[in-house]
């Protein structure tokens, strides 16, 4: 179970390191394999992480694409492997075994609407760096709320 967090200013200051590094330490019991930052201009994302479906150091997160999306995420999608194998089908290649890769390419494909295709527990924020925008969701029934 890990554990993610994030910070906005609304005034467009931009954030400190140590604001979300004191906020993501307090969750530090959730993900004890290693934490991860991402400060972009007035908002900044957290991660601790509990590595479980690919404990290699290539998961971890935040986990950027192409230098396009950038995610941080807590929990399961039960039904990862079908989507990856459609995503291939379609052309799209992975370099991680983790369910948190498909999450970001599904968005790179699908858009807003890769949260229909997922069957799991979760929730999670993507930087999208091409709209200036964040991304977040959770599962319907909210076992992993933000």
């Amino acid at each position: 179970m890990c554990g993610i967090s994030g910070l906005i200013n609304k005034n467009n200051e931009s954030v400190d390191m140590l604001e979300i590094k004191t906020i993501t330490d307090i969750i530090s019991h959730r993900g004890p394999d290693g934490e991860g930052f991402l400060l972009e201009n007035n908002f900044a994302l957290g991660h601790r992480r509990l590595a479980i479906i690919d404990v290699s150091t290539v998961s971890d997160q935040p986990m950027w694409y192409e230098n396009k999306y950038a995610i941080v995420f807590n929990g399961e999608i039960y039904n990862y492997l079908e989507i990856k194998k459609e995503l291939e089908k379609l052309g799209y290649f992975f370099k991680t075994k983790s369910d948190t890769e498909v999450i970001l390419i599904a968005y790179e494909h699908w858009g807003n609407e890769c949260v229909k295709k997922f069957n799991g527990m979760w929730s999670f924020c993507i930087y999208d760096k091409i709209k200036n925008i964040l991304f977040c969701s959770r599962d319907r029934f909210g076992i992993k709320p933000f």
